[in-house]
């Protein structure tokens, strides 16, 4: 009888795409595998032949909604109680469809977004594994990634995470609700993103590279940096017969792009097209979810609404985007030069990455950009030959991993230990 692994992950195209490529793994390795993912993603995940279960809410609708780009874009505070509390709701129906898909399965595999399913976990008696596409466990080595927190030192670095824990206690919230209602589980007695309820930790695979991010030597032994998962296109897909003049037209053009962040789209526009006139150097603008107007472009500018990262980044010269770790990833495989403008989040944090491998300028938040800055960065990562060569480098060694394959053996050593042992839970009373 086959195992069947869930696997629960919600948010924009970035967390969804990597736990894909993780199920297609799986379900070639002979499980049977149920992705629960944003309604958006259906006909991505249908496509690729895996099970999929909606947890709720069409994600790029409720990014575009006009007070989500208000908050984030131009920092007006009052609008986050409401966002925050369309997020508690967004994680309660998550966790209730989580719920329902993961009847009968020997493991949940989750991430910080999802870290309901330890508690799904421990209704069932089923193994849980935490996963994370940065590093957030806590070190002595460097302060958490996810905010904007200077590097003061080990005991510094250490309680940096405790901010991470402050903002995880908001959508416990719900999480503590769905736990009692719908598993009858009495309250946690301990726990956190990487612990269960009893205060154990929880297996943790981490999907990056540690080339790009080394793993911190005083992590626990339960904490595993796998390589970077990465779905790669399946199709038949070439440039399209004007995608193809464009690129024989000239040299290499850059790739640009913001991603599935919507926030500040029309000031992006005119700071991106006043950037390509001082640069005067020829771009791939992708249109995305990130909302870029791609009208009145000049010549030197072809817009492209979606390519296969894989396929396209091998044709330009560098890429710049938002710096989210799954595009961070795809540019550096490709040995391409980058320049993350960093929104929000980890984006930072990669940024700083790329900057510390010698493949890049330092980030820039997108909202202190300027043409003249961007333009800049433009000119370096066309003309430094150092930033080539070490981005080459880098992506030779990428290329040569297989994060996947060992995300696939240690949740098959999970499951296996699980079900060898006793009980994994105490019966809660």
């Amino acid at each position: 009888m086959k195992k069947r692994v869930a696997i629960a992950t919600i948010g924009t195209a970035g967390d969804v795409r990597p736990y894909l490529a993780l199920a297609i793994e799986l379900s070639q390795a002979g499980y049977e595998v149920v992705l629960g993912a944003n309604a958006d993603f259906e006909d991505l995940v249908v496509s690729h032949g895996i099970e999929f279960q909606s947890l709720g809410t069409n994600m790029q609708d409720w990014l575009q909604q006009s007070r989500f780009d208000t908050a984030i874009s131009k920092l007006k505070l009052h609008h986050f109680p409401q966002l925050l509390r369309e997020g508690q709701a967004l994680v309660e129906r998550a966790a209730r469809n989580s719920w329902a898909m993961a009847q009968g399965a020997d493991a949940i595999v989750v991430n910080i977004n999802t870290s309901f399913g330890i508690d799904i976990a421990e209704a069932l008696n089923i193994p849980v594994v935490m996963t994370a596409m940065q590093p957030l466990n806590p070190t002595r080595e460097f302060p958490v990634c996810a905010y904007e927190v200077p590097d003061l030192g080990p005991t510094f670095n250490k309680l940096s995470y405790i901010a991470m824990n402050l903002q995880q206690g908001y959508y416990d919230l719900p999480r503590d609700r769905v736990r009692k209602e719908l598993m009858g589980l009495g309250p946690r007695k301990r726990g956190g993103l990487f612990k269960d309820s009893y205060g154990n930790n929880l297996p943790t695979l981490y999907n990056f590279s540690s080339i790009v991010s080394p793993r911190p030597r005083d992590w626990p032994q339960t904490a595993v940096v796998t390589g970077f998962w990465f779905l790669d296109d399946t199709s038949d897909w070439t440039p399209p017969p004007d995608l193809q003049r464009f690129l024989d037209a000239g040299p290499p053009p850059v790739y640009i792009g913001f991603g599935s962040m919507p926030f500040g789209a029309e000031r992006n526009t005119q700071l991106l097209k006043q950037a390509l006139e001082k640069w005067g150097g020829r771009a791939i603008v992708s249109r995305g979810w990130g909302g870029i107007n791609a009208a009145d472009l000049p010549e030197t500018v072809f817009a492209v609404s979606e390519a296969p990262h894989d396929k396209l980044f091998p044709l330009v010269g560098a890429v710049v985007h938002h710096g989210g770790a799954g595009t961070t990833a795809a540019g550096l495989r490709a040995g391409k030069p980058t320049f993350t403008l960093p929104q929000a989040y980890d984006q930072r944090y990669w940024g700083r990455r790329v900057r510390a491998l010698g493949c890049g300028p330092a980030p820039v938040r997108l909202r202190a950009l300027t043409p003249d800055i961007l333009a800049d960065a433009l000119h370096q990562l066309t003309t430094n030959p150092t930033m080539a060569a070490n981005a080459k480098s880098i992506g030779k060694a990428l290329s040569e991993e297989d994060g996947l394959a060992t995300a696939v053996n240690f949740i098959e050593a999970t499951i296996d230990a699980a079900k060898a042992g006793a009980r994994r839970f105490p019966v809660t009373t």
